[in-house]
């Protein structure tokens, strides 16, 4: 299909009879203005949408090859704190934070004293709490601007309406007549600025809540592994100074 096609059927849908492309023709100035930030919005926020579940699915993929690492080794405290295994991602960037923390704050298991142990894990577990809060914010990011998109588009189709049907009574007024075929073309441009900012919200209000809800379940599984990592470094280390 050829984009003449395309342009020629559009053409010929606006002259078989009243339509979006008439529409929008009846459109004032700012009407016009609101729908091309509309479609703007809409180009956004689909990127957006797009763009965050695809990294969500990235970062849990590298979470869940990193996970199998671990579980195959046998002493997660003797890891090289810099570079702890073949990984990247949330979880890898958690467990290098809590063995860096480890071996900083006391890294030496020969010494067996209690206090020293107990002041070592609290090292690790506010590490782990940084790394946590760090990750959070990773997986938060864009869905600001995804929130916004959709608490504004609706206002900015609404003005746009009001605008326009302000201009048609005052137009109307002006012309002295009160006919509704005077009164009919603007106000329907004028309507058309709502339904396009319905179109940007309704769908990007989908795409929110579904990626909300998956930020969410990732955040409650990072502290989750953030809490077993703790628990597994505490274990081993005991281990140690007890061998």
């Amino acid at each position: 299909m050829s984009l003449t096609f395309v342009f020629d059927s559009l053409f010929i849908q606006a002259a078989a009879g009243p339509n979006v492309f008439t529409y929008f023709a009846q459109s004032n100035f700012a009407g016009k203005v609101v729908i091309f930030i509309l479609g703007l919005l809409s180009i956004v926020a689909w990127t957006v949408m797009l763009g965050k579940y695809m990294d969500l699915s990235k970062l849990r993929s590298q979470n869940q090859r990193y996970e199998r690492l671990l579980s195959k080794e046998s002493h997660l405290i003797a890891l090289d704190p810099e570079r702890p295994g073949k990984g990247a991602g949330p979880y890898y960037n958690i467990i290098r934070e809590a063995l860096e923390a480890f071996r900083r704050y006391g890294g030496d298991l020969s010494n067996a004293d209690p206090h020293r142990a107990t002041l070592r894990m609290g090292h690790v577990e506010n590490a782990l709490q940084r790394s946590v809060a760090e990750q959070i914010i990773r997986y938060e990011a864009k869905m600001v601007v995804l929130g916004s998109i959709i608490t504004g588009a609706p206002f900015m189709g609404l003005l746009g309406t009001v605008w326009g049907v302000m201009d048609a009574f005052g137009g109307m007024a002006g012309a002295g007549s009160a006919s509704l075929q005077s009164l009919a073309p603007g106000v329907s441009g004028a309507l058309l600025t709502t339904v396009a900012g319905l179109i940007v919200a309704i769908p990007s209000v989908f795409g929110y809540n579904y990626l909300l809800q998956q930020t969410k379940i990732a955040v409650v599984e990072l502290e989750n592994f953030a809490s077993t990592a703790a628990d597994r470094i505490e274990l081993e280390a005991q281990a140690a100074a007890n061998a």
